[in-house]
């Protein structure tokens, strides 16, 4: 009896040391299975505001940083496309699921990771490299970009209604814009006039989504109640959607063979009135964010959506860049010289919080929503 009440009290001593040492191979088993079972379908976000700071770094004259952070980008893409194709033929089921439901277009942050790598590539002459990557961001793009749409719609559950619209879906314009940068990016090197069509009809395409999206999701924000927690870090996309356009539109006014079909100067006015936008969107996603943090007082822990910030944030800079050179501008390549810096303190503010809670999540702390799955 007294040999079995010793075991009893040695039992909880194990689990506890277990917690902080090395968890029991079943209970930590099961916990990776969650973590990938539920993994956010937006994890590529951080691959695309990566290579976005890349860019930005190497066009601000800092190669060693901008080809750190592009192997960084690089191995998180091979990390994140083989965790994701397991899911993919672990989970089908789930992974449908997801597509279907109201965070589907986050899928396609994979097409954007894809095509910012391909154009980043393209900077340093990897045309081979960036040229496989804009296929298969083209590929899945085919695929997710219609996939996404024509699943919910086609959904027979799905009851539809204005709260579903989030800041995410903007990852539609994103996707469909991405495209276009990295093939005018690529056109010089390769098919012009194939790429340069490639990357109006998906600036048009871009651009015309962004209208209509912008539409619905302003609707959302000031005709239905929005509760704190949706906040800030998706509705940043709605600025990147803007400025990633202007950055296609900026890269196909240099090609002779897109400014046969749409004129310079509409390429450039548009891009204007983006970059204006953009800016305006600025000052109301921060008010956001203090409103969401301190009046609503929610809690400042690492999410997987914080990436939808640093990603737009990067993405503004290079944008006002390309602008600014386009238009003769200096004061805008000025500015977008100075936002790198800002995108790159952010960077790496959130890829510390990132890691942080990722060693809490491996103790065992819990963190709240600090994993893979938020």
């Amino acid at each position: 009896m007294a040999e079995r009440q010793s075991v009893e009290l040695i039992r909880p001593m194990e689990a506890d040391v277990g917690r902080w040492v090395l968890p029991d191979y079943r209970v930590g088993r099961a916990r990776w299975w969650r973590v990938l079972r539920g993994l956010n379908p937006g994890v590529f976000a951080f691959v695309m505001a990566t290579g976005i700071v890349s860019i930005g770094l190497d066009g601000a004259g800092v190669p060693v940083a901008s080809d750190a952070l592009l192997l960084v980008g690089l191995a998180g893409y091979v990390v994140l496309v083989v965790v994701s194709g397991w899911r993919l033929l672990r989970w089908p089921r789930q992974v449908v699921a997801d597509v279907v439901s109201a965070r589907g277009f986050t899928f396609l942050t994979f097409v954007a990771a894809s095509d910012v790598l391909a154009a980043r590539l393209a900077l340093d002459g990897w045309w081979r490299s960036a040229t496989a990557f804009l296929i298969v961001g083209v590929l899945a793009y085919l695929v997710l970009g219609y996939g996404v749409p024509l699943g919910m719609i086609a959904e027979p559950r799905r009851h539809p209604t204005l709260d579903q619209v989030n800041g995410t879906w903007f990852m539609w314009v994103v996707g469909t814009q991405s495209v276009a940068v990295a093939a005018a990016t690529l056109a010089p090197s390769g098919p012009t006039t194939v790429l340069a069509v490639v990357g109006l009809v998906c600036w048009a395409t871009g651009l015309v989504l962004y209208l209509l999206l912008a539409g619905l999701g302003l609707a959302r924000l000031l005709v239905r109640p929005v509760d704190a927690s949706e906040l800030v870090p998706p509705y940043w996309i709605f600025m990147g959607a803007a400025a990633i356009t202007v950055l296609a539109g900026t890269r196909l006014v240099t090609l002779p063979d897109a400014t046969q079909l749409l004129s310079r100067d509409l390429f450039t006015g548009t891009s204007v009135v983006l970059w204006s936008f953009c800016s305006w969107l600025i000052p109301l996603l921060v008010a956001l964010g203090v409103w969401r943090h301190i009046g609503r007082r929610e809690p400042l822990r690492y999410d997987t959506a914080l990436w939808s910030i640093v990603f737009p944030v990067g993405m503004y800079g290079v944008a006002s860049d390309q602008l600014g050179r386009v238009t003769g501008a200096p004061w805008l390549v000025a500015l977008g010289g100075r936002d790198v810096w800002v995108a790159l303190a952010v960077w790496i503010i959130v890829f510390a919080a990132m890691l942080v809670a990722g060693h809490r999540w491996l103790r065992g702390d819990g963190g709240g929503r600090g994993d893979a799955t938020s």
